[in-house]
């Protein structure tokens, strides 16, 4: 599992560290570094983050204010500051912890530890409850279309679009993050393996240097950050 996850301080040096200590996590993949709430903004609309390290004190909007100024589907958050006061403002938006600065690196291991913990606990519920759930209705030209989930091949990432290739027909297009539609797949059949591909693992038959095999024309990287993961996959199902 990768959590994806954007830095926010508006202190360059602090900024720099909480970079650094994410780059240096294993399961930990740096989105973006922002020096203001208003920079973060216009990265979280990609959709494409999963956790946030936020700094509460902060200019022209605070980090208790950009959090709670965000829906209910916002990014997980774990708040970093100079002053232990906010830590109960922090909880009180539900953060998942809280650093109090300067931070060693062993704290924040332990606080994306705890965060690592807090999704794959998630994931397993989310899973258990897809288990009945057999097909996706996804908005194309106008129309909602039904697609099986075993009849998903590939899903290719395109900007603002996605588009999903099945077994059964033309490729179909729909406006939605890649983001959103991963979290919507069952973890145990699908996985992300490039920022721009999801593969249905049952659909996979061929490797070849690094790459997924689907056609002899379409060939998947598999990305840096998800190689892990996808080795893990192989390993578990090779002789």
């Amino acid at each position: 599992m990768t959590i994806r996850c954007i830095a926010i301080d508006d202190e360059p040096l602090a900024l720099r560290q909480m970079a650094d200590f994410i780059r240096k996590t294993p399961f930990l993949e740096l989105v973006a570094e922002c020096n203001s709430a208003f920079e973060a903004m216009e990265v979280l609309e990609s959709g494409d983050t999963d956790l946030m390290f936020v700094d509460i004190n902060m200019p022209g909007l605070s980090g208790l204010e950009f959090i709670k100024s965000l829906n209910s589907k916002r990014p997980e958050v774990i708040f970093t500051t100079a002053y232990s006061e906010f830590a109960i403002e922090g909880f009180k938006v539900e953060a998942l912890d809280y650093l109090l600065k300067p931070i060693g690196y062993s704290d924040f291991l332990k606080a994306a530890n705890k965060a690592y913990t807090y999704f794959q606990t998630r994931s397993q519920a989310d899973n258990s409850r897809r288990t009945e759930d057999e097909f996706l209705f996804v908005k194309s030209e106008y129309r909602l279309v039904r697609i099986r989930l075993e009849d998903i091949r590939y899903i290719e990432g395109m900007r603002e679009y996605v588009r999903i290739h099945t077994t059964t027909s033309k490729p179909v297009m729909t406006l939605m993050s890649m983001k959103a539609l991963e979290d919507k797949l069952p973890r145990k059949g699908f996985m992300r393996v490039h920022r721009s591909y999801i593969v249905n693992l049952n659909c996979i038959t061929t490797i070849e240097r690094g790459r997924i095999v689907f056609d002899k024309d379409v060939y998947i990287p598999v990305g840096e950050q998800y190689k892990g993961d996808f080795q893990k996959f192989v390993d578990g199902h090779f002789l």
